[in-house]
């Protein structure tokens, strides 16, 4: 059952990479190993580039087709589940890497395919 369309994707992308931005410094990442902070924090500002560069009904310049997009949104959950161990990222830092990087291949996984949708 796949219902993330392209549309419903764009409306996500932008409130995300703001979160990926603002919540470490809420949640106080960094104190098993500072990777925990720079990591969301560089992959925010990179996905909201991304965002802005897409080819979707929200993206300002439109460049990147939309199928690339999801390529490095699936690319980006798998180094999020990863990312705990290659760091050896503890507690708080862990759960959220683990947390935002299941999140993102849900919604990868769930994408509806534009033909499915014509």
């Amino acid at each position: 059952m796949k219902f993330v369309t392209k549309r419903i994707h764009a409306f996500l992308d932008y409130p995300v990479a703001l979160a990926l931005m603002a919540l470490p410094f809420l949640f106080g990442l960094g104190q098993s190993n500072p990777m925990a902070l720079y990591l969301s924090v560089t992959t925010g500002v990179a996905a909201l580039v991304l965002t802005l560069l897409t080819d979707h009904h929200l993206g300002v310049y439109r460049v990147i087709p939309y199928q690339w997009h999801l390529y490095v949104d699936f690319a980006v959950g798998v180094v999020f589940v990863l990312a705990p161990f290659i760091f050896s990222f503890e507690g708080i830092d862990a759960y959220y890497y683990w947390i935002n990087g299941g999140a993102v291949l849900t919604v990868v996984s769930l994408h509806k395919s534009e033909e499915a949708i014509a």
